[in-house]
């Protein structure tokens, strides 16, 4: 849990300071994203190829959605 005192020193902080201490907390946050991806190590991504049924529920979106513009 963040401090009351540690928020009202942050609250106090000039602008540039301010900023300065979000450039580092993001920068934190980003390396701990890229953390996340280990090397050599397999990761599944979706592709749409044979995805029959994600296609044809498309398919039926754009029919009903031209269906509805036609009426």
């Amino acid at each position: 849990m963040i401090s009351s005192e540690l928020i009202s020193t942050l609250k106090e902080l000039n602008r540039s300071d301010k900023l300065y201490i979000m450039q580092i907390l993001i920068s934190e946050l980003a390396q701990q994203e890229t953390d996340l991806i280990k090397p050599d190590q397999a990761y599944p991504i979706w592709s749409p190829y044979d995805a029959v049924e994600a296609a044809d529920t498309m398919l039926k979106a754009l029919n009903t959605a031209k269906d509805r513009d036609r009426a």
